[in-house]
């Protein structure tokens, strides 16, 4: 695969996200990462999932070009949709799925890592949601997920300042599980995981879909809400004005137009 790097071993599948510099989570992660969902599915030999990143980033969010090569509102909220989709696939999925965090796990990155059963994260990992910077919000399910975590307050905080947490923080606050020196991320996050493997596929399959099972009617009409909204944003003078700053590396001149 051109995006993912998979290593397969003890019933662990290692999947690591290979986008320099950052690892964007561009439209072709997203894909190969559905695809080796399907995949997965079926095959015996991988009980539990762990997402990595190469390099110094888990993820630093989507791949913000991308975006000046979507045209219409409408077609925002079905990039979002579609966002939305696979990472409640991957929330729902059967088989455990951890996010291994280190560097930095912002915007998509965060997100994604927000779907995953379990995340684990260095101590000085960062985490965060700084779309408010580019005039734009969360899109992938962000606004939904983070005050589920963190609570209402915290997440409202965090996604309006657009600072980043801390791993240790994150912990604290029970966004992440545990927090480790980098060196001994993937050695733990794999120590957890072998302990997961060695449970019955299927009771574990039970356990996950008896944990999601009360989500509220609320909860998906506020999914459909920020599908709405993000491509509606996307339209305004201040997300062109976000989105050129970033690329263009400038602070941007918001209107609130």
């Amino acid at each position: 695969m051109g995006y993912l790097k998979v290593d397969i071993s003890n019933f662990l599948a290692v999947v690591t996200i290979d986008n320099a510099p950052a690892n964007a989570l561009a439209s072709g992660v997203l894909k190969e990462l559905s695809k080796l969902l399907d995949e997965f599915e079926n095959d015996e030999s991988v009980r539990v999932i762990i997402l990595h990143g190469e390099g110094r980033f888990f993820s630093a969010g989507a791949d913000i070009k991308e975006f000046v090569q979507v045209s219409s509102e409408t077609e925002f909220s079905k990039l979002a949709s579609n966002g939305q989709e696979l990472f409640e696939r991957v929330e729902n999925y059967g088989k455990p799925i951890i996010a291994a965090i280190h560097g930095a796990a912002l915007g998509g990155g965060l997100e994604l890592a927000m779907s995953c059963h379990l995340r684990l994260v260095t101590e000085d990992a960062k985490l965060g949601l700084p779309e408010l910077q580019l005039g734009i919000i969360p899109g992938f399910g962000g606004t939904q997920r983070l005050p589920k975590y963190v609570g209402t307050g915290r997440a409202l905080e965090m996604m309006l300042t657009s600072e980043p947490i801390l791993g240790l923080e994150a912990v604290k606050l029970g966004l992440a599980n545990h927090a480790f020196p980098q060196e001994k991320l993937l050695e733990e996050t794999k120590a957890l995981a072998t302990k997961f493997a060695q449970k019955s596929p299927k009771s574990i399959k039970a356990v996950i879909e008896l944990l999601n099972s009360p989500k509220s009617v609320t909860y998906q009409n506020g999914m459909r809400k920020e599908a709405e909204l993000f491509g509606e944003l996307f339209g305004s003078d201040d997300a062109k004005e976000g989105i050129s700053a970033f690329i263009e590396k400038r602070k941007p001149n918001f209107t609130g137009k």
